[in-house]
């Protein structure tokens, strides 16, 4: 079996979440919080992160209302992955993201009582906590 290199994506208009795995540890692990004031920065970032990772697949969160519905929220995350598509030619895969923000926070509160040096190294990353968790559901719904 080959392995697939991800980078996933907790896609916001102000700030972006990224995290690294893959199909073979199948372990994802936070890696930066983008933060930009314009479309063409964002893409910047972006561009600068794929090109030093090489994924051979992106994730993008997509949120859903508590009901499964597609929100105002959820048209910006496919536009971004649609546009991700186009510009570097990658495989996009759309993961459901319900909670992730919210786990996330629950996480890095949890590692604050367990073990504060490594919560601090979290403390500002809480969106790249969260494209983890997103990566890590892709990651655990892989079949061997």
């Amino acid at each position: 079996m080959k392995e697939i290199r991800y980078l996933a994506f907790d896609f916001g208009l102000k700030k972006i979440g990224v995290a690294v795995g893959d199909s073979l540890l199948r372990h994802a692990r936070p890696l930066s919080t983008l933060i930009s004031e314009t479309k063409q920065r964002r893409f910047e970032q972006v561009e600068a992160i794929l090109n030093e990772w090489q994924p051979d697949q992106v994730i993008v969160g997509l949120p859903l209302t508590l009901d499964g519905e597609e929100q105002a929220a959820s048209m910006h995350a496919r536009r971004f992955a649609n546009q991700l598509h186009g510009r570097y030619g990658l495989e996009v895969i759309l993961v459901e993201e319900q909670n992730s923000s919210m786990e996330a926070q629950q996480l890095i509160r949890h590692l604050k009582q367990v073990d504060a040096r490594q919560a601090r190294r979290f403390s500002d990353e809480d969106d790249a906590v969260a494209a983890a968790i997103i990566l890590q559901r892709h990651l655990d719904g892989l079949t061997s």
